[in-house]
């Protein structure tokens, strides 16, 4: 693995939520129930459809206050890696 790739680009998730087939906003209420769970400062990875949630859900966090590290194009879906802050949203 090359060492010029941004760390947290390769950055293991705590936990894995697959939201394929989940509608909007169901998509979003369920990440953010589940990142409310998580120790601040752990790392999630959400599974979500292309076009409107990949769309919407990353935006709906972000002015949430989660800070969204990644969203990467895996061919049939989007993982997007957001963190639980340290500090509460």
């Amino acid at each position: 693995m090359s060492n010029s790739t941004p760390s947290t680009l390769n950055q293991t998730p705590d936990a894995q939520l697959d939201l394929r087939g989940t509608p909007c906003p169901i998509n979003f209420v369920r990440t953010k129930l589940y990142l409310e769970q998580m120790t601040p400062g752990t790392l999630l990875e959400v599974w979500l459809d292309p076009g409107e949630p990949v769309e919407q859900v990353p935006d709906s966090l972000a002015m949430e206050g989660y800070p969204i590290e990644a969203v990467e194009d895996q061919g049939q879906y989007f993982a997007l890696k957001v963190r639980r802050p340290s500090e509460s949203a």
